[in-house]
């Protein structure tokens, strides 16, 4: 007989595979409808995939953009992380960091493309930078709303039985973040990579988004279109790898709080 786990796996991958398949039929709909010179066929992406690959081509470029994507999240995530805890559990830090977060929510990524360009030149470091301004913030919230959601009763039982700082940082504070924390960081995720190709394009460093800007002076709509399907398998191949174990944790803890979960 097939565990409940196992068959809400099944199923979600059944699903999952439904809906690629409806874009996919949506995708080749659109190219029969309005032809190559608007929306490309899957068969004509699909080759044109195939030469990056084997010429050697994609391998660098996605590399490049992994290590601008990646580096910058963990580094402004890292930075809004940190300062999330600090301004939740000491009230002036987080009154004093909200606002500064929240304008640089706000602010366009395109409008610190520029200025990286202006600060650093074209390059790797200005997409970077680009990416660790745009994902401090997105993490700084959500561990600030995360902390801030922990059980002040249990935090005031903590502080009278005089728990030390490590432990009620592990049992009190890190189970209050979890709810808050694994979608952030799928958003952080995402919009690093769109960042990253975005700021590649911009500044004519090296990466998916320099690719793109050659297929773009070419007028190579395949070539696009391949770039932007090799993005999106590296981003979630990357979203798999580090937030499936995230995932998972997540799911046991709400098994054994007795909390119906998803996974």
């Amino acid at each position: 007989m097939a565990r409940p786990g196992f068959r809400g796996t099944a199923a979600r991958a059944a699903w999952t595979a439904a809906g690629l398949g409806l874009l996919a039929l949506a995708w080749q709909w659109g190219a029969t409808a309005f032809g190559p010179f608007v929306l490309p066929s899957l068969q004509d992406t699909w080759q044109a995939m195939l030469h990056l690959v084997v010429s050697g081509v994609a391998g660098p470029a996605l590399l490049a953009t992994l290590v601008h994507a990646l580096g910058g999240c963990l580094a402004g995530g890292a930075v809004g992380l940190v300062l999330g805890i600090a301004g939740g559990l000491v009230l002036p830090v987080g009154a004093m960091s909200r606002p500064v977060f929240t304008a640089l929510l706000g602010t366009p990524p395109i409008a610190w493309v520029v200025l990286a360009l202006l600060w650093f030149g074209p390059g790797g470091a200005a997409a970077g930078f680009t990416v660790a301004i745009t994902a401090a913030p997105i993490l700084f919230l959500a561990a600030l709303e995360g902390v801030g959601s922990r059980d002040p009763a249990l935090t005031e039982m903590a502080l009278l039985y005089r728990a030390p700082p490590l432990q009620r940082l592990t049992d009190l504070v890190l189970p209050a973040l979890a709810d808050f924390l694994l979608p952030a960081l799928a958003t952080a995720l995402a919009f690093s990579f769109k960042v990253a190709v975005m700021a590649e394009v911009l500044s004519g460093a090296d990466g998916v988004g320099g690719g793109l800007a050659t297929a773009r002076a070419h007028f190579d709509l395949a070539a696009t279109m391949a770039w932007i399907v090799l993005a999106v398998v590296v981003l979630l191949v990357a979203d798999a790898l580090l937030l499936a174990p995230l995932r998972g944790w997540r799911a046991s803890r709400a098994g054994r709080a007795g909390v119906p979960s998803e996974a």
